[in-house]
């Protein structure tokens, strides 16, 4: 990605004070808790939609889909790495399925788009789905061809074969509600009114609400 490209993701990161804390969420009432791992662009975006679906225990960032082992966020937002900023989203089967989330991810994002998401350019923020095995990739190839209908557009989200996966920075992780500090150019904020900020600054839910509609299932009107 190019260093004179201005983006509002990095006004925001600043000086990241403490890390929060992995907190699993009813896990231990689960019956069947799979992984499932996705690319769409900012993972604070990602975490933050996909946590609030009901049988989604947690979701964690990482990077997956490259070559170096245990790679920064500085490294893969560089491009030189191969990875794909990622989710992996642990859920409850008995509540929620493969196909249901996978439709709903389509749907977070702009998959028409090659280029990286949003004000977010680069390889590192391209879309991806990681499939685990041939059910996986038959089912993400089912719904990306309903996205596709629906949209009526080319939709170049690949589904590639699931590849070892790197946890991110602790200062990542829940990024969207996390009250740790950062210091942004308005000032010392907590990373929750730094992601606030930047997720409508970049214009993420203007054109996920622009291109999907009454379809779209995280679009946060009014902020």
């Amino acid at each position: 990605m190019s260093r004179s490209r201005f983006r509002i993701k990095h006004l925001v990161l600043g000086l990241a004070v403490g890390g929060a804390a992995l907190a699993p969420i009813g896990q231990a009432a689960a019956k069947d808790v799979r992984d499932m791992v996705v690319a769409g662009g900012c993972f604070w975006c990602v975490e933050s939609d996909f946590e609030s679906v009901p049988g989604v225990i947690e979701a964690v960032s990482g990077y997956t889909g490259g070559s170096t082992r245990n790679p920064t966020y500085r490294q893969v937002t560089s491009g030189t790495t191969g990875h794909y900023e990622a989710v992996k989203i642990s859920y409850d089967a008995d509540v929620i399925g493969y196909d249901k989330l996978i439709h709903l991810f389509f749907r977070s994002i702009d998959p028409t788009d090659a280029g990286g998401q949003f004000c977010d350019r680069g390889s590192s923020y391209r879309t991806a789905i990681f499939v685990a095995n041939a059910q996986e990739r038959a089912i993400a190839q089912a719904q990306l061809d309903i996205a596709q209908r629906q949209l009526g557009k080319p939709i170049v989200t690949p589904i590639l074969d699931a590849q070892a996966f790197y946890l991110a920075e602790d200062y990542h992780q829940d990024y969207y509600k996390s009250s740790d500090l950062t210091f942004t150019r308005g000032g010392l904020k907590t990373h929750a009114e730094a992601y606030d900020f930047y997720r409508k600054g970049c214009g993420r839910d203007a054109r996920v609400g622009a291109l999907w509609g009454a379809d779209a299932p995280f679009v946060h009107h009014g902020k």
